[in-house]
């Protein structure tokens, strides 16, 4: 995948589904009527797929998965080019001491940061994203954010990380929402889009389940939960809720698109519940990094414990690993 700075026009809705965007009340009318959530089910069936256990070799196997599909990321405003170039040794070599520890996916970064996050991972193999749109609140003018993605794909990010705007979503303009992930799409270029949907600001399951398809008509390719900067963050419901909507995007358009949970996943025990759902409601086809992130950086220290825990036959504890 490589990142390139010409705009492309805004993508086409699959033919199956045209009619839905065809005009605002087209949309209106497509959103409202989506199935309402069962909320007490969605959540016993995410409890219920968490108590699941599995054998000690498909344990190593999907400690190395959950490690492959972490998005390692640094957002603050003291963020320095030390600091990234750190990070991107780490995303490289997670455990320097064991050599065949998968690299994680990608290196997040503000956009200011992308050129030396490009520069140091050059080659690896390991992609770099970049938060766009005004994130993590997104309130500024489409200009703006049109501007912020222009300057990370410029500097080379391969995935771009937009905020929709929560407020218009929540007055019901959902066409406003549609054209402007449209905008930014259409603004990355060959970047992939994840469309930070920030499912804490969005109150119901069913507004959860509205927005993942609005992403998707919009040409998202990925949806993903929080900015990890709201609280609640991601939940195993919430990710049920948007691992549903990729599985049936996918049987009406035969196109695949991915899910990036974020924030709050911090142990390896939490990891594997995420993983298990990833099978259990999309399918197993989506247990790639192409289709399917972790936002949590805090979680990579864990998987790296539990993993030479699995390889060594005894806890190594946490001064073997490197804290970010």
């Amino acid at each position: 995948m490589t990142a390139t700075t010409s705009t492309s026009a805004a993508p086409a809705t699959p033919a199956p589904l045209a009619d839905a965007t065809r005009d605002d009340a087209s949309l209106r009318r497509f959103l409202l009527g989506l199935p309402g959530v069962d909320q007490v089910g969605v959540e016993q069936r995410a409890a219920g797929l968490g108590t699941r256990s599995i054998k000690k070799d498909a344990k190593r196997w999907a400690i190395d998965t959950a490690i492959s599909m972490v998005d390692l990321t640094t957002l603050e405003g003291a963020d320095t080019r030390g600091k990234v170039r750190a990070l991107a040794a780490k995303a490289v070599r997670p455990d320097p001491e064991r050599q065949d520890t998968p690299r994680v996916a990608a290196v997040c970064v503000y956009p200011d940061m992308v050129a030396t996050a490009v520069e140091a991972l050059k080659g690896s193999g390991v992609h770099v994203a970049s938060v766009a749109t005004g994130f993590p609140a997104g309130r500024t003018s489409r200009e703006i954010k049109l501007a912020d993605t222009k300057i990370a794909v410029d500097a080379g990010a391969h995935e771009v990380d937009m905020v929709i705007d929560r407020g218009a979503f929540l007055e019901g303009r959902y066409m406003d929402v549609f054209e402007e992930i449209q905008a930014i799409k259409a603004a990355c270029g060959e970047a992939h889009l994840k469309v930070i949907l920030e499912t804490g600001e969005l109150a119901t399951y069913d507004n959860v389940r509205r927005a993942s398809w609005l992403a998707l008509l919009a040409g998202g390719d990925f949806i993903k939960t929080s900015t990890g900067k709201v609280s609640p963050a991601a939940t195993l419901p919430v990710t049920h809720i948007m691992l549903q909507a990729v599985h049936d995007w996918h049987a009406q358009t035969g196109e695949l698109r991915g899910v990036k949970p974020a924030g709050g996943i911090r142990t390896t025990k939490d990891a594997i519940k995420y993983l298990v759902a990833v099978h259990e409601v999309a399918g197993e086809q989506w247990l790639v990094p192409d289709l399917f992130r972790f936002g949590a950086s805090s979680l990579l220290n864990d998987l790296l414990l539990q993993r030479r825990t699995q390889v060594d036959g005894h806890y190594s504890g946490p001064d073997y690993v490197t804290v970010d």
